[in-house]
């Protein structure tokens, strides 16, 4: 579900001075008034969240701080530990 802003066309209150932030589904209705002082609101386009940069949550040292343990594939069937708890390596034989 979006984050909507809705921004007073009118006189604001200090409710809707700065701006209205609501969660809303696509289906609902938007808001045409405050709900503390009835000024008309208008939505207002504002940059998307996105989500980026989180090729650290795959960094050895973030894998090892939260407790996980990452093997690394050296030959058909066999894993040697690169970070963590666990044997050093795993042997699918």
């Amino acid at each position: 579900m979006p984050i909507y802003v809705y921004v007073p066309t009118a006189a604001p209150c200090p409710t809707c001075r700065d701006g209205i932030e609501r969660l809303q589904r696509l289906s609902d209705p938007p808001l045409h008034a405050c709900p503390d002082c009835g000024a008309a609101l208008q939505r207002a386009l504002t940059a998307p969240g996105v989500v980026s940069g989180q090729s650290q949550r795959l960094k050895e040292s973030h894998i090892g701080k939260h407790g996980f343990t990452q093997y690394r594939r050296i030959g058909k069937g066999q894993y040697e530990k690169t970070v963590g708890k666990g044997p050093d390596t795993i042997s699918g034989d």
